[in-house]
């Protein structure tokens, strides 16, 4: 089927085997074997030198977990997709791939907590400079950027401060310096951000969130737009000249993903695969919900503040409606009197789950500053913008006027 054309949803439902099903299956089946045989010498001698593609071994690659990555480019602008088994794995693996020991990444100080630990303690000490800077200011970025650096690492909508970066300014800065952009689109998934389009050459998400189908299981994917010359990046010049635009997943796949492990299982691109189907149906029952609480929190008067990027007025609102089409994911925070208030409020909810993730399809909540920032210092928290006031509220699919009568009865 020619999906060129076609609407997200039926792009990705009607995303072609990789090879025909021996049973006509309507779904891909869940391929959990380890080992592939092969017909004769000269088949698995090319496909282990990498003059083939064929399924070998699962960690390396897989057919359930390939079909996963089918889709994923169906439904993007993707030259090539590889899925792997966490959003950490993904983060890590491309910027392991992309900087060599004394390159540096410039980075949004506004990151989620452990993209931060690992950018912060990690890298570093693998020899790679990190530089955070607020990526919203232009001449930040560009002062922090030298000959030497990488790449540009930051989130769509960060989380959990919801600032959002411009990225018609940042990519022009990024191909006039040769500096990779490397986006965390976890909150705003393809079918509300279209990367290529906004000059973001490689992108990176958790798919437990949004593509999982409701937090089913967890995992990770790295698309490459094929938008920048791997030629300029010392770590990856030998294998630009191999495999040209190919040159990072290449790496990824036959070096740093192999090496590391961390590779998807077959049962959990099952689910991915499910959940990718139905998640713009989800997607648009948790922004309408969201706005819903928006009008809410606007007239409750023990909340202080709270913060949407979809809400008219909000401090990203205009470049959400450019860059997310308006719809920049269900990730909301609001702001009470106090941290006592803030955990009285917590003890009392009935509905909402208290739990950490994001995009599930229940509705879940949580106090960022004493849980996933607890590792970090008073003084690093307030950097990054987490206060003891905050709570962050991921907006699930339930009848939002169930959600605000817990709200009603948790704040009396």
């Amino acid at each position: 089927m020619n999906n060129d054309k076609k609407g997200f949803i039926t792009r990705s439902l009607h995303t072609s085997f990789p090879k025909d099903d021996a049973y006509n299956a309507l779904h891909m089946p869940v391929y959990d074997g380890v080992a592939y045989e092969f017909d004769n010498a000269e088949e698995i001698a090319e496909t282990f030198a990498g003059k083939r593609f064929a399924h070998a071994y699962s960690r390396t690659s897989n057919p359930t977990v390939e079909y996963f990555e089918k889709k994923m480019l169906a439904v993007t602008e993707a030259r090539a997709a590889i899925a792997l088994a966490s959003g950490m794995a993904a983060i890590s693996n491309v910027l392991l791939s992309l900087v060599e020991q004394g390159g540096n990444i410039v980075a949004s100080h506004h990151l989620f907590g452990h993209s931060y630990a690992l950018l912060k303690q990690t890298l570093p000490s693998l020899g790679l400079e990190v530089r955070f800077v607020d990526m919203t200011d232009h001449s930040a970025v560009k002062a922090a950027t030298d000959e030497k650096t990488r790449v540009y690492f930051f989130e769509t909508i960060t989380n959990p401060q919801l600032e959002i970066v411009d990225l018609s300014k940042l990519s022009v800065l990024a191909k006039d310096k040769g500096v990779a952009v490397v986006c965390d689109s976890t909150i705003t998934p393809p079918y509300v951000f279209q990367s290529k389009r906004f000059g973001v050459d490689i992108e990176v998400m958790s798919t437990t969130k949004f593509i999982s189908g409701g937090a089913a299981a967890f995992g990770g994917v790295v698309l490459d737009n094929g938008t920048f010359d791997y030629l300029k990046l010392p770590a990856l010049k030998e294998w630009a000249v191999k495999y040209e635009t190919n040159a990072l997943v290449a790496r990824i796949r036959k070096e740093v993903f192999r090496h590391l492990g961390g590779s998807m299982t077959a049962h959990t691109a099952h689910f991915m695969n499910l959940g990718l189907d139905i998640m713009p149906l989800r997607i648009e029952r948790c922004v309408e919900n969201c706005k819903k609480l928006a009008l809410f929190f606007e007239t409750h008067k023990q909340v202080v503040s709270y913060n949407y990027p979809g809400a008219a007025g909000s401090k990203g609102y205009k470049l959400a409606q450019m860059q997310f089409n308006g719809m920049p994911g269900a990730v909301m925070t609001f702001d009470l009197e106090s941290k006592e208030a803030c955990y009285r409020f917590f003890d009392r909810l009935k509905v909402i789950r208290k739990a950490t993730n994001l995009n599930d399809n229940k509705t879940l909540i949580i106090h960022p500053e004493s849980t996933i920032y607890a590792e970090f210092s008073d003084e690093e928290k307030k950097a990054m913008g987490v206060r003891p006031t905050m709570m962050r509220l991921s907006v699930g699919i339930e009848e939002c006027e169930d959600l605000i009568k817990d709200f009603e009865e948790a704040l009396q």
